[in-house]
């Protein structure tokens, strides 16, 4: 795997991802996103870190900020830059999860049913909502980012029928999340006829399908089957897809498997090495980018 620095810094143009080459740059997603040329990408997937869910250990991570209008702010400044390199028969793909409030509780006590779920630094409830309020967060920012001028055309409920359980007994244990599906025109490029169900149905909004193990440490890890009919719906062979926020890499290995190429911002080193591993072996050569060199 070869290795190269910023274009930006000592060329002072964007970076051109070559057709035989898939790209994943090691950086900050809206400094990355700034390396690329406008109206580049064709399909965009991602899910980013939920606010207060998780604490990666690492400088500058996103899901930490103090208020959740700071975390709105941040995805929308980098969903913007991301709307400049989508090409204008584009989709973008978001995947986000909800949460509750903390009751301005600093920390969360493991799950006996999920310890993983434990924390030491958690937000302040927002203002305007209560302890055990659910934040809407999803619709919130999916309501911002359509004041911006993006279109909010479909609403997608992934179930999981293999949900994690909870420990809960004054509510419904949550197994579901969205993925939003998101363009920058009324007319786009999308083949329904890739993602047809199997009685030969047109696609519908909800996907039940299996949250996925992978043997590393990204806690959250796409599961392949929900990348993928992103990818055939909103791609052709050759086209270049984008994921913000790569983590272990599974929208550039879906990518691969249909001959797409793809580009992959992931600010977190040690999930790039894991992303490293798993891709490395793709039909195309390898290269990682490093942001701000």
């Amino acid at each position: 795997m070869n290795e190269l620095p910023n274009p930006n810094s000592t060329h002072g143009h964007y970076l051109e991802v070559p057709s035989d080459k898939s790209l994943i740059i090691h950086g900050d997603a809206l400094d990355a996103l700034k390396m690329l040329p406008s109206e580049s990408v064709q399909c965009a997937i991602t899910s980013p870190p939920y606010w207060g869910m998780r604490d990666y250990s690492y400088s500058n991570q996103l899901g930490l900020e103090e208020s959740l209008e700071e975390y709105l702010d941040g995805l929308n400044c980098i969903f913007l830059e991301l709307y400049r390199v989508l090409r204008s028969d584009g989709i973008f793909w978001l995947n986000i999860g909800d949460g509750y409030t903390s009751g301005n509780r600093k920390w969360r006590a493991p799950d006996r049913k999920n310890p993983a779920r434990a924390m030491s630094i958690r937000p302040d409830t927002p203002d305007g909502l209560k302890p055990k309020d659910l934040l809407g967060l999803p619709w919130r920012l999916a309501f911002r980012l359509q004041n911006n001028g993006w279109y909010l055309r479909s609403d997608i409920v992934w179930n999981k029928p293999n949900a994690m359980p909870e420990s809960v007994k004054d509510r419904p244990t949550k197994s579901h999340e969205y993925l939003f599906m998101l363009t920058k025109r009324e007319k786009y490029y999308y083949d329904k006829t890739a993602v047809l169900e199997e009685n030969g149905r047109n696609r519908r909004s909800v996907w039940n399908i299996n949250t996925q193990a992978y043997d590393g440490s990204h806690f959250a890890t796409f599961p392949v089957k929900l990348v993928e009919p992103c990818i055939l719906a909103s791609t052709r062979e050759s086209d270049l897809v984008l994921d913000p926020f790569l983590g272990s890499g599974t929208t550039g290995l879906v990518a691969e498997q249909h001959l797409r190429r793809f580009v992959g911002i992931e600010l977190h080193w040690e999930f790039v090495k894991q992303a490293v591993s798993r891709l490395s072996d793709g039909p195309r050569e390898l290269v990682r980018i490093i942001s701000g060199k």
